[in-house]
């Protein structure tokens, strides 16, 4: 019986163990690319102080974010131009040349010197690196997810393709363990100046070691069976053709990415700016907020694989948009760390239990042949339209409403968008055209 196991194993090309080291490559790339790419979001308020000093401290925030913002404008491009030179020239090629763009990005804002140096051209170079990062991040998660969906195994693929967002996971824990060391090692001065570069710094660092990890990759077998790799032109040619699929996709992703930014990147700001706790507080309740994300993911995308992806979609849009605005209106009557935790656990569960079914059903529902160019399209601009700018958009309900639980609003309003696609997709009235 074992023999035939690993007989069985072994035809479809790898062993347990070998799809194992595959995963943890895979996804080890895509934490450092998230990992660099959150830690804008992070450090906001120094990032403001060194490159928005405009006096004004919701405007210096409100440019910081909108150039945060920014970096998701690229993505949608990125998802088109690298998505489908991934679906064309395959994988593994493609994940290394994303990795590529992003260290770049990272580079110059860890280096770049601050306004007081360099005027105006400081936030300009800042913006440039955003803008990279946003470019190679727009087809980042979709090769990612379909690389994952590709190697899985029969049933399993929720399971597999969780993966992807369970590393982004491990980014947010491990930027925020950083950031406790740093708050609690340096004074508030000496982390404004120049302690919060120290986390890109170390984001840069290890790239040649997370290249090397990518280069070892394997294409996936299920890519290298296909006769016929789609032109540019022919990729191009079927997202119009299929822009249905797309746009309905952009609303399933909606709520996986405004939640997502909502309790990680926009923590530790409204921890500190909002709720006026301490910014050790607020870097606590985010790295808690990870290990709940991470543990929850891969949980629900398995169950997803027994009681299929629709159940999950339509439970927990629904559970959302009931609780958002309620558990943050507890939350915000009087702040205490234990109440943020809670809050931000239950808001972890919404989104993790959401997300864990809907990466591989969003992979299910592209067109096989411009699969990674599909996805990335759908994620990509649902992270440029909702979830990239949920950090200014937070700030901006919460000025002009005078509710420090606006943004509980604005996390129901992209569940009902999910819940929406998921009935379109799953009653047959939107439908992917090869």
């Amino acid at each position: 019986m074992a023999a035939a196991q690993i007989s069985i194993e072994h035809s479809g090309g790898q062993t347990r163990r070998s799809r194992f080291a595959t995963v943890l490559r895979v996804t080890s790339g895509n934490f450092l690319e998230m990992f660099d790419f959150f830690l804008y979001g992070f450090y906001a308020t120094y990032i403001a102080k060194a490159f928005f000093p405009v006096g004004n401290d919701y405007a210096s925030l409100m440019l910081t974010f909108v150039t945060f913002g920014a970096g998701f404008l690229m993505r949608p491009l990125g998802a088109i131009v690298l998505g489908s030179y991934i679906d064309r020239i395959g994988r593994r090629k493609g994940l290394i040349v994303t990795l590529a763009i992003m260290a770049c990005g990272t580079l110059m804002i860890a280096f770049v010197p601050t306004y007081a140096t360099l005027g105006l051209a400081a936030p300009l170079l800042v913006l440039a690196g955003r803008l990279l990062q946003g470019f190679s991040a727009g087809v980042e998660l979709g090769g990612v997810s379909v690389y994952l969906s590709e190697m899985a195994t029969p049933g399993h693929k929720g399971f597999y393709v969780s993966w992807q967002s369970a590393s982004q996971q491990v980014a947010i824990i491990v930027a925020a363990a950083i950031g406790y060391v740093l708050n609690v090692s340096l004074q508030p001065l000496e982390v404004s100046e120049w302690g919060w570069r120290i986390p890109f710094l170390i984001g840069s660092l290890i790239v040649p070691f997370i290249f090397l990890l990518r280069r070892s990759l394997q294409e996936t077998s299920e890519f290298l069976a296909r006769t016929h790799r789609p032109s540019v032109g022919e990729v191009y040619r079927s997202m119009i053709r299929n822009w249905g699929v797309v746009v309905a996709g952009m609303m399933l992703v909606a709520m996986t990415t405004v939640s997502f930014y909502l309790i990680t990147v926009y923590t530790p700001t409204f921890g500190k700016s909002v709720l006026k706790l301490s910014t050790v507080d607020s870097l606590v309740v985010t790295f808690c907020v990870g290990v709940s994300n991470f543990f929850w993911l891969p949980v629900m995308g398995s169950l997803s694989d027994r009681v299929g992806r629709r159940p999950l979609l339509i439970g927990f849009t629904l559970l959302t948009i009931l609780t958002a605005y309620p558990v943050l209106a507890w939350l915000v009557v009087e702040p205490t760390f234990a109440k943020m935790l809670a809050a931000e656990l239950w808001l972890s569960f919404l989104y993790g239990s959401y997300n864990g079914a809907m990466v591989v059903a969003l992979t299910e529902v592209m067109p096989v042949s411009v699969r990674t160019a599909g996805f990335s399209l759908a994620y990509s601009l649902a992270t440029a339209l909702f979830g990239g700018f949920t950090p200014a958009i937070s700030t901006w309900l919460i000025q002009v409403t005078g509710d420090k639980a606006a943004p509980g609003y604005w996390m129901s309003a992209a569940a009902a968008s999910g819940l929406i696609a998921t009935l379109l997709f799953y009653k047959g009235l939107v439908r992917a055209r090869d």
